[in-house]
């Protein structure tokens, strides 16, 4: 029989070939895409890859209206012009799936990868994305790992087509679609009734997170900031808290402060105790992202692309799980030997060897379809700095799990200075357990604290009043945002920083401190005063727990859809009531959030202000566009400040330029100013004072 097996990316797919063959295999290239022939027992047996999506959901040709709900599956390569790279794909597998009987889908086991390596089996079936599969020509094939030994496992236990992945998946792509463009569009057209053509967005997942940002700015915004005061004593050189921490009445602080004095002190209460510290779990998805952002200040979309790098490599695990769990049947054992043979690793994987410490400490998360992340054993090559510390970081907290516990003896005092109650607490590592598997990553700095004696009677060395003020709840960072959308079960572990990467791209938010834009919160004001439904958590939450249903079987597609058919009209009908109000109030924003920082006037009469290009790339506009439309280059990465001079020759602002390790210069906007004629011929700074001194001299 002739099988096609059907890989998400080019290099699982050369994995899969090497690793099913029987003998040699062998590549083959049609269209410029490679693909591969073996021998499988009886069989032969054709690999390919689909290169990620190669099919996209778009309005039905000939279909009007608003909402729009008349929706076909098309090649990506007809919907989006930068997908055109797809096609050679899709006709690969086309022309080999002729060749073929039965078809197996071994994209991601998860319901995405499902979704495209079923649409393309039932293209090939059918030659329409959008009629029923075939169930008896399609299999699936379930791994964590790309390992030889893991997808020959996979294949000898092929599973049957897992339609309720395919069917919870195909709703979550019409639900996002339907209420990303209907929401969207409504977004537009207001904005264009209003005299604005500028393309903005709104998602059922951004919605709601969109709404947390702008609460929590709302917060800082209004946040007043209140007068405490603490008090401290200072004994055998330790300085002991007062037991009343934030008093926020000076009179009561003043009082407190005063008993103190009056009366020697006596040591009130001494306690030991040895605290015995857990390992810390595995990693999933989330907490990798959490922990490399923390550790390396690493983006959390940057670290989802090391870790498949990594996985496709077969080096690590499938990283898209949710998982916290290593279970027995991995043969744990086995990978921690093979971790061993790196000399990088080989004296912890010994001494776990050793001590035959193969039982891991575990979280509560569960995956269904995959384990915690875990590392192979094979050691990689050609690692780039990022990946290797990706690759690190996911070795040690592996190995650490199976580490004994870290013991920390903890010391705490209270003593009583007239009835004034202080305390002070001390911790000593004893043992280091898994603290020294997971190094450098975790660190505990001792805090020794000399003896004291219940009863003891003591002088304050010095006794003390500080005042302080409340401050702001934090602003949220990527990673403390996707860790807070996983508590609240908005989006799902692999989408979570695309959406807020989306909520970036429209400048509805900045900073890696994440600050709402005023143009985010004109969003935010407009659909809560008119349409609150996009915002609302509940409603997201609520389809996430229809299409969880749909996968554990309990719900069917056909009706989910239709519930959230009735939702977007409803929303919509709202919208459309509301229109030029939303319109005006985001106008106002966007005019606000174009401001920027001004750098001095335009000739028109407008702010010449900082602004940023969709590749992020930042160059200076007016204010006034799209009625002007003057820009000027600005030297990237680069600090920029306005100085208030305007150039003689040019009559633009003049602008201080401070970059890392160079030197500061000042200059004006134009780069055809006369100022910069000599700029391409010797460095700036030399050239600019050149001209400075010919205007001295008047020349």
């Amino acid at each position: 029989m002739n099988k096609l097996i059907i890989a998400e990316k080019p290099s699982v797919a050369q994995r899969l070939a090497s690793s099913l063959a029987e003998g040699d295999y062998k590549r083959f290239s049609f269209e410029g895409v490679s693909y591969y022939e073996l021998k499988n027992g009886e069989d032969i047996i054709y690999v390919v890859a689909a290169a990620g999506h190669l099919f996209t959901i778009r309005q039905k040709e000939g279909s009007k209206g608003f909402p729009i709900f008349e929706i076909e599956w098309v090649p990506s390569y007809k919907a989006n012009k930068n997908a055109y790279f797809t096609k050679k794909y899709l006709d690969t597998i086309a022309e080999i799936g002729k060749r073929c009987s039965l078809f197996i889908n071994a994209c991601d086991y998860d319901i995405e990868g499902t979704v495209i390596g079923t649409n393309i089996i039932k293209f090939i079936q059918n030659g329409d994305v959008n009629s029923e599969v075939k169930k008896g020509q399609l299999l699936r094939m379930k791994f964590s790992t790309t390992t030889k030994e893991d997808l020959l496992e996979s294949y000898r236990n092929i599973n049957p087509f897992d339609e309720n992945n395919f069917n919870a998946g195909e709703t979550r792509h019409i639900l996002d679609w339907m209420w990303g463009i209907n929401m969207s569009r409504a977004l537009m057209r207001s904005l264009y009734a209003n005299g604005i053509k500028k393309i903005v967005s709104i998602g059922r997942v951004q919605g709601p997170t969109l709404a947390i940002l702008a609460k929590r700015e709302l917060e800082i915004k209004d946040f007043v900031p209140k007068p405490y005061w603490k008090i401290f004593a200072v004994f055998k050189g330790v300085t002991f808290e007062n037991s009343r921490n934030e008093i926020f009445e000076k009179k009561v602080a003043d009082e407190a402060l005063e008993r103190s004095r009056q009366k020697e002190a006596f040591v009130q209460k001494v306690e030991n105790k040895e605290v015995i510290e857990r390992p810390l779990p595995p990693f999933d998805l989330t907490s990798l992202q959490v922990e490399a952002s923390r550790v390396f200040g690493m983006d959390p979309s940057r670290t989802l692309a090391i870790a498949q790098s990594l996985y496709e490599r077969a080096y690590i695990s499938y990283p898209r799980t949710s998982s916290q769990k290593l279970p027995y049947s991995l043969n744990l054992p086995r990978i921690i030997y093979e971790i061993g043979k790196n000399e990088r690793y080989k004296a912890l994987a010994d001494e776990l060897i050793k001590a035959k410490r193969f039982k891991p400490a575990e979280g509560k998360k569960e995956d269904e379809a995959h384990p915690a992340i875990y590392p192979t054993g094979i050691e990689p090559k050609s690692l780039t700095a990022e990946e290797e510390k990706v690759y690190d970081l996911i070795v040690k907290r592996f190995l650490s799990c199976f580490a004994d516990y870290a013991t920390i003896q903890r010391t705490n005092v209270v003593i009583n200075a007239n009835d004034e109650l202080y305390k002070a607490s001390g911790e000593v590592l004893e043992k280091e357990g898994w603290r020294k598997f997971y190094a450098p990553y975790v660190e505990m700095k001792n805090v020794e604290i000399p003896k004291f004696e219940e009863g003891e009677r003591l002088k304050a060395e010095k006794i003390f009043q500080k005042e302080a003020k409340t401050t702001p709840p934090k602003r949220y960072t990527k990673a403390s945002l996707i860790s807070l959308l996983e508590k609240k079960n908005l989006g799902t572990k692999a989408t979570r920083a695309e959406i807020i990467d989306t909520l970036f791209k429209r400048n509805y938010i900045e900073g890696s401190s994440i600050k709402v834009t005023d143009f985010g919160m004109s969003v935010y004001n407009a659909l809560k005063e008119n349409c609150k439904e996009i915002l609302d958590e509940e409603l997201t939450r609520k389809l996430e727990e229809d299409m969880d249903n749909i996968m554990r079987g309990k719900a069917k597609k056909e009706e989910v859809i239709e519930e959230g058919k009735k939702i977007i009209e409803s929303i919509i009908k709202e919208f459309k009531a509301k229109e030029a109000e939303i319109g005006k109030s985001l106008k106002e924003g966007l005019q606000e959030t174009s401001k920027g920082e001004v750098l001095g006037k335009c000739k028109c009469g407008g702010d010449l202000v900082i602004k940023r290009s969709k590749n992020g790339k930042s160059f200076v506009g007016c204010t006034n566009w799209p009625n002007c439309n003057v820009t000027y280059p600005l030297p990237q990465a680069a600090k920029i400040v306005p100085t208030g001079k305007t150039c003689e020759y040019c009559h633009t602002p003049i602008v201080k330029i401070f970059r890392r390790g160079k030197s500061v210069f000042e200059m004006c906007l134009d780069p055809e100013c006369p100022t910069k004629k000599e700029w391409g011929k010797e460095g700036k700074v030399e050239a600019k004072n050149k001209v400075a001194s010919k205007k001295k001299k008047g020349g």
